[in-house]
């Protein structure tokens, strides 16, 4: 039997268990919001549901929440994604990214209602830039040996799954994510963002300190090249699991702040 992927990210999400790690936690933040919207975007090998531990949390502050389900085809298809979501909301809104999806919002993030920026873990390319090559001043991550293709679809094998990209989760957590892994297709990886919302629009940044992903030295040198105001959190690369409260924290002050 197939389980459509939306119902079964609504079924994840309604049962998400919102545990806080050890030291973690920064201060709720009372603020009122300036930005009462807020669009998440997921990146490669998860589906929306990867952002299941920190909408509770940014729902509980009266925020509203839309995570993008990203086609993972090409970079202009997942940018037309969220451009769609961004559309329907009213008023400004915070656009927060995970992983490759930094790459989405950094194009998307020019809707003229995207009020700023938060990169979690997330890639912050510049207008035209390739990637891979400025990866390629970094030492290289172990999961990058774990992509497996079939054809022209790509994802994270099971092992390296486990072992890199969510290795500070639970391993029955970790499992349930790797089931709703979505596929990518490789044209996805040569897109280049045609714009660079960064460049006018503020940013935040969160740094996994223990990223088997993305180098952590990368997200430092893009967060510092944005401008970004940034915290570093000691998290695999998906910190949005293993630290929700202080990833809902950072976008809750990037909302009162915008």
């Amino acid at each position: 039997m197939q389980i459509d992927r939306r119902t079964f990210s609504s079924s994840l999400l309604a049962g998400a268990v919102t545990a806080l790690a050890p030291g973690a936690a920064r201060a709720a933040i009372a603020a009122p919001s300036r930005s009462r919207n807020v669009v998440l975007v997921h990146g490669l090998y998860a589906d929306g549901s990867s952002w299941s531990e920190v909408i509770p949390h940014l729902l509980a502050h009266g925020l509203n929440v839309t995570a993008v389900q990203q086609p993972l085809t090409t970079l202009p298809d997942a940018v037309a994604a969220c451009q769609r979501v961004l559309a329907r909301q009213d008023g400004p809104t915070i656009l927060a990214a995970h992983s490759f999806g930094g790459a989405v919002a950094t194009e998307a993030g020019m809707a003229p209602n995207v009020s700023a920026l938060v990169y979690v873990a997330a890639r912050a390319p510049d207008a035209g830039e390739n990637f891979p090559d400025l990866a390629k001043g970094f030492p290289s991550t172990p999961a990058s040996a774990g992509v497996v293709f079939d054809g022209d679809e790509g994802r994270l094998g099971k092992e390296s799954f486990l072992r890199d990209f969510a290795p500070d989760l639970p391993r029955s957590k970790a499992e349930v994510l790797y089931a709703v892994q979505w596929p990518f297709n490789k044209a996805l990886m040569a897109g280049r963002p045609q714009q660079a919302a960064w460049r006018t629009k503020p940013s935040y940044y969160a740094v996994s300190t223990q990223d088997r992903v993305i180098n952590p030295d990368l997200q430092r040198f893009m967060a510092k090249r944005i401008k970004a105001e940034t915290i570093e959190l000691p998290a695999s690369h998906v910190s949005l699991l293993s630290h929700p409260r202080a990833i809902a924290n950072l976008i809750i002050k990037a909302a009162a702040e915008h």
